[in-house]
């Protein structure tokens, strides 16, 4: 039970910086006195390292699917059936042919993926070597020792006649065995641990081929619209320009005044200034792109030479949401199998309290003669009298360990809990994050819509202004601005559409991109506690073992 704190008001006559002084002098008081009464306390504590276990209601629990139901209908977006997850390939939902190659490209020489996958290869060698431990070691040995008895040293002391002796010894063990008796299933649990590392590392390697995938994607659509708008700057600058001739011409004329022009030049400076920021954008994009695809900056330089506009549908959210999340978020079933590799290792620290039995089986040959040559060991050595085995079982039992055991025990545990509660915090992140997705999404495609009509209603009125331009009503500067603003607003628009599309590559990645390698949401949680040692190890502990 937690006790509320206690508000300390320091008295009126004490200035702040005497408060906090005197809340550090208190506060290192009690840090002596705490440290003082827990190195006095060391030996009763080691002693009765396991008398207090920590109970099963104190251990880390693993949450349920969030609630997200009123947030996918506020969402806006289509809600489909199960099937509606993204494909394996969510990127081609986009039909642009050259993001399919520049995907595919960084998909092969990404630098980072592959690190990725060295990884994982080193995860499985870890998964074998545990799982050789379940396997009986078997080696031959061979080994040959040649000698001499000082006459005078400590053999000759004990017997005068063994001094001078010059011997010539050799064994050939063509079978020596080992083997651990898992009797408590402890290389087994050793195994699931490696397993679980091994399978939590295949998640995150397609979590980082999935962080890759959108990385490129997002680059690629952000350059995209913005190869479109640096067209549009560039027309805005032609027409800023012609302003700036019409300006003039018209304050040389006497028809206006210096101002129009200073407006105009203005005008035409913030137009080159845009599209010089808008070329630099374009730039930067295309050198983290080539970065992505394991290539220098010249191999995106000849990018978006095509004309072919990406127009993927919004992204229909599946009906299954949140519960299929575990199925189709590589980082989520990460987070789970490293808690399973941890519960493995919590059974591993368990065994160690138990009693465990080696078996060690070894058989051949052995022979020694009292000279230095070899040839007369020949005649003992290949002989049915020079055989020789040995079978040694051996029983361990901890009777006493200083409580090393009951602390490996807690830092497993502990352990446990840290990889549920990484697992529920990833859970809960994924949550928000196909929310906040969803939410950017819909808002991304309202304004691009909204932004649509009103060019549409500003192509209309420009039709218009030429035709008032055709009867004389309108002079031809006032048509340069019309279609400067016409303009303006097609670069709005197309910010706007890289909004939307890189809006759509983020509820993709939210959900999953296409992974569907997770467990099934009704698999079992792992729970150590429920495991059949607990109790046993429990009363080892009360009664002062480990």
């Amino acid at each position: 039970m937690h006790q509320q704190p206690v508000a300390c008001r320091a008295p009126s006559g004490l200035r702040p910086s005497n408060g906090l002084t005197v809340a550090r002098r208190s506060g290192a008081m009690r840090f002596g006195a705490r440290r003082g009464r827990l190195f006095c306390g060391l030996p009763f504590a080691v002693i009765l390292a396991g008398c207090a276990p920590t109970a099963q209601d104190e251990r880390a629990q693993f949450l349920g699917p969030p609630a997200m139901e009123r947030t996918i209908a506020r969402s806006g977006l289509r809600v489909a059936d199960e099937t509606s997850w993204p494909r394996e390939e969510w990127w081609r939902a986009f039909r642009s042919p050259e993001l399919d190659a520049v995907i595919d490209k960084a998909l092969r020489d990404n630098q980072s993926l592959r690190k990725a996958e060295d990884a994982l290869r080193g995860a499985d060698a870890l998964a074998q070597v545990a799982g050789a431990r379940l396997l009986p070691e078997v080696q031959a040995t061979f080994g040959m020792r040649q000698s001499r008895n000082p006459l005078h040293g400590v053999v000759a002391s004990y017997n005068p006649a063994q001094g001078g002796l010059e011997k010539t010894m050799a064994f050939i063990n063509p079978l020596v065995m080992s083997y651990e008796l898992d009797f408590w299933q402890k290389n087994r649990a050793l195994l699931d641990a490696a397993i679980g590392e091994s399978a939590a590392q295949e998640a995150e390697l397609e979590q980082a081929r999935l962080l890759l995938t959108a990385s490129v994607a997002r680059a690629y659509l952000r350059g995209y619209a913005t190869a479109r708008q640096l067209e549009v700057a560039k027309a805005l600058t032609r027409m800023r320009r012609d302003l700036v001739s019409l300006a003039e011409t018209r304050y040389r004329t006497g028809l206006d005044s210096l101002d129009g022009v200073q407006v105009a030049r203005a005008e035409f400076e913030n137009a080159v200034r845009r599209e010089a920021a808008v070329q630099a954008l374009l730039t930067l994009q295309k050198d983290a792109l080539a970065r992505l695809m394991g290539e220098g900056p010249d191999a995106a330089h000849d990018l978006y030479a095509g004309r072919r506009a990406p127009s993927p549908a919004a992204p229909a959210l599946p009906r299954s949401l949140p519960i299929e999340l575990l199925v189709h978020r590589p980082d989520l079933a990460a987070a789970l199998r490293r808690a399973e590799a941890a519960a493995a290792r919590v059974h591993v620290a368990k065994t160690l309290f138990l009693p465990s039995i080696d078996l060690a089986i070894s058989g051949g040959f052995e022979g020694s003669v009292t000279s230095t040559k070899i040839s007369k060991l020949a005649g003992y050595l290949f002989t049915p009298s020079a055989i020789g085995y040995a079978v040694s079982p051996t029983l361990r039992l901890p009777v006493f360990q200083g409580g090393r055991l009951s602390g490996n025990l807690e830092v497993q545990h502990a352990d446990y809990d840290q990889a549920v509660d990484s697992y529920n915090e990833t859970l809960l992140q994924a949550a928000q994050q196909v929310a906040d997705a969803s939410a950017n999404l819909k808002r991304a495609c309202t304004e691009y819509e909204a932004q649509t009509r009103f060019l549409r209603a500003a192509r209309a009125q420009y039709d218009l202004a030429q035709t008032r331009l055709r009867d004389g009503l309108k002079d031809r500067r006032e048509i340069v601005v019309e279609r400067a603003d016409l303009f303006e607003s097609g670069f709005t628009q197309r910010a706007l559409e890289g909004d939307r599309l890189i809006a759509a590559v983020d509820l993709y990645q939210t959900l999953g991109g296409g992974y569907a390698g997770g467990p099934p949401p009704d698999a079992p949680k792992p729970a150590p506690e429920t495991d059949p040692l607990t109790p046993t190890v429990e009363a080892i502990q009360s009664l002062g073992g480990g």
